[in-house]
């Protein structure tokens, strides 16, 4: 079992930045790909981005391509969102999952592969 707890969320004003980090128990973390979702209100959970269990491979959503990096640590068992030139549409609840299928070369962007969920963390973007 894997719990995952997601820190880092606030009020940000339009262009700036947050960093979101999401630590993992379990000596398997480093093993696993991990990704990041989020859900605005009255929307459906999205993909946000993911990243392998090495950090050699990761993937965004075309919506935040370019203004997000995923990124994690193994040694410390956290991963990471740094959000940059946030606007309001990035307003949700973010959280991170994790894929215990171990090392899968491509993270997978579809939340139903994965197995194990934070609780959540909110981003609030004001224009």
């Amino acid at each position: 079992q894997v719990q995952l707890v997601e820190s880092g969320g606030g009020l940000v004003q339009a262009g700036g930045s947050l960093k979101l980090s999401c630590a993992a128990s379990g000596r398997t973390f480093g093993s696993y790909a991990m990704g990041w979702f989020r859900q605005a209100p009255g929307k459906e959970r999205e993909f946000v981005a993911a990243i392998s269990w090495s950090g050699g491979s990761t993937s965004y959503a075309d919506s935040v391509k370019g203004r997000f990096t995923v990124s994690r640590d193994n040694a410390k068992n956290t991963v990471y969102l740094q959000m940059n030139s946030l606007k309001p549409e990035d307003t949700a609840v973010y959280y991170c999952a994790a894929d215990k299928r171990r090392y899968r070369k491509y993270p997978p962007y579809a939340g139903v592969e994965y197995d194990y969920w934070g609780q959540g963390t909110q981003v609030t973007v004001s224009s």
